[in-house]
């Protein structure tokens, strides 16, 4: 650790506020995720019906929006190194891409592969939006950019979530999502700042790679049967289909205010705050291991569920700044494959321990293994907490910053 960062670096290349970009990158972080990733999944029932689907197929499929993802986290590096404002518009618009043609595909093969450019654009945009922000937003203001503009994957939840409600052929609604990517894409194309690349940063980063990447890697084994789950659970509890719709919904919604964990973060550490929303997470969890939850069980459950994932992923984020701080998106890349790892391993375990158990017994199982975040307690597997801001002598967001905290990242502060 070396405290280079105390040293005032040059300005950010923008003097836009700093929830300008954290804005934009919501929105596009909102399409890449929260529809064009994740809507998939509800709609299954239709498009099996549409394209004649088997389980194995419909689980191909699933296979290929994840292969999507990591062909997306793959390029993702390169592209934000040359330019992160054109990674995160070529996320935008690789997911309106694969949202049109899935609207648009004759047969399953052409569905197939709209499904691997959709689920690209996610694998692009979280890396992207990470760098763009280092590279235009300084100061304070950094940390709050990065954790706000996570939180798209909540607002794109919550807006999906009652889509499979409404009537009529779901090429219609695949449609709208497709012309709102558009507008997204074209919002992004034309308001996104350009940001300008730290060629050879002389900060050392902070703190440890591997630990960051068992962390991710737990955050997915840890969500994955919750994602897979968690509506049947409800079914088995005679929960209706509206029910899980609102369910799915508080993910969302309740998820925007996972982006709160990047002030508090400031204030009282990565560690700290990261082991307060682990138990909350597992608490989540843990309330569709009970055996009569109820309703209110139901939304409680899944709002802490996705408060906790939204919140948890925006730390990772930050700690993969504190790893690279003038070029986080190769850290974030990172974590972001540890994290679809956990989850490629968490579903299938999952399914084969709802078999034995049940999926109350499946829950309660991995309400225990999101507890083992508690190993972060020990300095070696710690985020990289002794630097986080003493905000009661700092200065405001859009004031000059010459402190250590969590935010610094390259040393940069905002003119």
């Amino acid at each position: 650790m070396t405290a280079t960062c105390e040293r005032p670096g040059p300005a950010p290349a923008t003097d836009r506020p700093w929830w300008t970009t954290a804005l934009l990158g919501a929105g596009v972080i909102a399409l890449c995720y929260g529809v064009a990733r994740y809507a998939y999944g509800l709609f299954v029932p239709r498009f099996t019906e549409t394209f004649g689907l088997t389980p194995a197929a419909v689980g191909v499929l699933g296979g290929l929006s994840t292969a999507g993802y990591v062909l997306g986290l793959l390029a993702a590096p390169a592209l934000s190194a040359r330019s992160a404002r054109g990674a995160t518009i070529a996320a935008a618009v690789s997911a309106t891409v694969g949202l049109l043609l899935m609207a648009l595909a004759p047969g399953v093969v052409v569905f197939g592969a709209a499904i691997v450019v959709a689920g690209a654009g996610a694998g692009i945009a979280t890396p992207g939006v990470a760098q763009l922000v280092v590279e235009t937003v300084g100061g304070l203001a950094r940390t709050r950019a990065q954790a706000w503009a996570n939180t798209g994957t909540g607002a794109g939840l919550a807006l999906t979530a009652f889509t499979p409600l409404l009537p009529g052929d779901w090429r219609a609604v695949w449609l709208g999502f497709g012309l709102v990517a558009v507008v997204v894409t074209a919002a992004a194309a034309w308001l996104l700042p350009r940001g300008v690349p730290e060629a050879a940063p002389t900060q050392r980063g902070r703190g440890r790679v591997l630990p960051l990447l068992a962390v991710a890697g737990l955050l997915g084994l840890v969500s994955a049967p919750y994602w897979t789950f968690s509506t049947a659970r409800l079914d088995e509890l005679g929960a209706g289909p509206v029910v899980g719709t609102v369910a799915w919904c508080a993910i969302g919604v309740v998820g925007v205010l996972g982006g709160a964990v990047g002030r508090a973060a400031q204030r009282y550490g990565l560690r700290t705050v990261g082991l307060v929303v682990w138990t909350l997470f597992a608490a989540g969890i843990a309330l569709l291991a009970l055996p009569e939850p109820g309703l209110t069980g139901a939304v409680v459950s899944a709002g802490l569920f996705g408060a906790g994932y939204i919140g948890l992923t925006g730390l990772c984020i930050l700690w993969a700044a504190h790893i690279l701080p003038g070029a986080p998106a190769r850290a974030v890349t990172w974590a972001c494959l540890a994290l679809g790892v956990g989850q490629t391993v968490g579903a299938p375990l999952a399914g084969g321990l709802a078999g034995r158990i049940g999926t109350a017994g499946t829950f309660a199982v991995a309400a225990a293994l999101g507890l083992l975040a508690w190993a972060q307690l020990h300095p070696r597997l710690a985020p990289p907490d002794a630097d986080r801001a003493r905000t009661t002598a700092s200065p405001g967001a859009d004031a000059p910053h010459r402190g250590t905290g969590v935010s610094d990242g390259p040393g940069r502060g905002r003119a």
